[in-house]
């Protein structure tokens, strides 16, 4: 006898592809509609987009009540399998519907578990809900005569369920907002956590992650570090069943170095560590960064369009060899965590100028985000600013966040109005809102002069009757353009699709400047 009834095969395949879906993309919605049918609930059921909204949604809460009544007539019939062939009939089916039980069962404990370590530190303790997790699934998988070699990975099974506990914890505790680029950031920043395969990721790639290479990219102030610091401390971790702990702490894994804040010379000292009297002032032997970086830790160059060629070609090395010596030694030494590198540069302009080597710009991107500008993202749903304003108001002032922000919100509204470009990004926004808290004004920098050239140009050229209708178009976008450095913001302004925005553009300038 099937494990499955045709109805409930369908159920359990369609379950199987949500429980590997990317959750910030728009297949996640689709996959519980599916599933539910008629009873699927329309109402929040894009919690991904807000942190604040209960994950265990009336679908969820569906979805685990009727993958828990299958997976139990499912158990039934193995255990009262005649043979092996019919106990080995559907294996897939059965272990993925149960994976999906178990991680909504134990959701909860393992969230516990991740404030735990980010709030007080936990390393090294034991982790007993390990004991009742692994008895649930035995009871599944262990099944009259039948042993599902699914067992001895359960503590790699619940290693992963950490791991995207954990994921999605700094997802939201990182990257704020609801607005379309902001989802779309999330479910790019999941990938490069879990890569586009969850089953092959689960399967090969989780402990190789650290041989990918994340370029992080954008202008100022929206948020690279705080991407990277997403994708840092959602590494897997292993556990080890027998002491029934995990391997290492999560939160203390992440260095980050500014390369534009210091001179070539201590950024090696600071990456690559010195022995004594390397240069003058180096009084002691010191490990760099490399060197501190463990396994599962990640050190993150910021500002990488700003590092010397010389330091380039070495770190080069590094990606190619995962070794490195120490200023002023010859012993070689093993780097064995992940590099995240970010810039605000144009990569290809930088190449064409001879200033970015090409040949580590081909080691450093494997995997690319890029971060969207702020004016980008108020321009797909105003409720961003909102959103923002509010979290930056609680890091400041707490209790009276609301207050402050209603405070902030009404002062932009009043003085800069909605088309505010916001040229510093989400940088500038923090910066409003401590001046309005402080001096309730808030004094934006001048525009740039040549975007004032630029439109005198175009206005003279006009009068004189020089510009066809297609050049004023150019022109005029490329104006607005560099005031809102985003495509969809200017888009939505001089009233044309996002393709022709760019592509006017990148045919004033000679490139594609810009986000996305």
């Amino acid at each position: 006898m099937p494990l499955f009834t045709p109805a409930d095969r369908r159920f359990a395949e369609v379950v199987g592809r949500l429980s590997t879906c990317n959750p910030f993309l728009a297949e996640r919605i689709e996959h519980e509609r599916v599933a539910l049918g008629d009873a699927f609930d329309d109402r929040e059921a894009d919690w991904n987009l807000f942190p604040e909204l209960p994950e265990d949604h009336p679908n969820v809460r569906l979805l685990l009540a009727r993958s828990e009544a299958v997976l139990d007539t499912a158990r039934q019939r193995l255990v009262g399998a005649r043979n092996r062939a019919e106990r080995d009939e559907e294996p897939a089916l059965y272990e993925n519907l149960l994976l999906f039980v178990l991680y909504h069962r134990y959701r909860r404990e393992l969230d516990a578990l991740v404030r735990s370590e980010r709030e007080a530190g936990s390393a090294g303790k034991r982790v007993t809900l390990y004991r009742t997790f692994a008895a649930a699934a035995k009871h599944y998988l262990a099944a009259g005569e039948h042993l599902s070699p699914l067992v001895a990975q359960l503590p790699h099974v619940f290693a992963g369920f950490f791991q995207i506990r954990r994921a999605f914890d700094n997802v939201f505790h990182f990257i704020i907002g609801v607005s379309k680029p902001t989802a779309r950031l999330r479910a790019d920043v999941w990938r490069s956590i879990f890569t586009h395969d969850l089953d092959r990721y689960r399967r090969v790639l989780f402990d190789r992650m650290g041989d990918f290479t994340t370029l992080v990219t954008g202008p100022s102030g929206t948020g690279k570090e705080l991407v990277a610091r997403a994708i840092a401390l959602s590494r897997y971790i292993p556990f080890d069943a027998e002491s029934e702990r995990f391997a290492a702490r999560f939160a203390g894994a992440f260095h980050a170095i500014n390369l534009s804040a210091l001179s070539p010379t201590l950024v090696e000292s600071e990456l690559f560590g010195h022995r004594r009297g390397a240069f003058t002032g180096a009084t002691d032997d010191r490990a760099g960064y490399l060197e501190q970086c463990t396994e599962l830790g990640t050190v993150f160059l910021d500002e990488i369009g700003e590092l010397d060629a010389a330091i380039q070609v070495k770190l080069l090395r590094v990606l190619q060899t995962r070794q490195f010596q120490r200023l002023g030694d010859t012993e070689p030494r093993a780097f064995r965590g992940k590099i995240i590198a970010a810039t605000n540069r144009d990569v290809a302009a930088e190449m064409r100028s001879g200033r970015f080597r090409e040949d580590f710009y081909y080691r450093i991107c494997s995997d690319i985000i890029a971060t969207p500008s702020l004016a980008e993202r108020i321009a797909d749903d105003a409720r961003e600013a909102r959103q923002l304003l509010v979290h930056i108001a609680e890091r400041l002032v707490g209790e009276e966040a609301v207050a402050v922000a209603d405070e902030v919100e009404r002062w932009i509204a009043e003085h800069l109005g909605a088309a505010y470009g916001w040229p510093g990004n989400v940088r500038e926004l923090e910066q409003c809102v401590r001046n309005v808290l402080v001096r309730k004004s808030y004094t934006p920098p001048k525009p740039e002069s040549p975007t004032r050239d630029a439109a005198e140009r175009l206005a003279a050229a006009m009068r004189e009757g020089k510009l066809s209708a297609d050049d004023v178009v150019r022109e005029y976008c490329r104006i607005v353009y560099a005031q809102t450095r985003s495509y969809e913001a200017t888009a939505r302004r001089v009233g044309l699709d996002r393709r022709t925005v760019k592509a006017k553009v990148s045919a004033e300038s000679g490139r594609a400047e810009g986000t996305t």
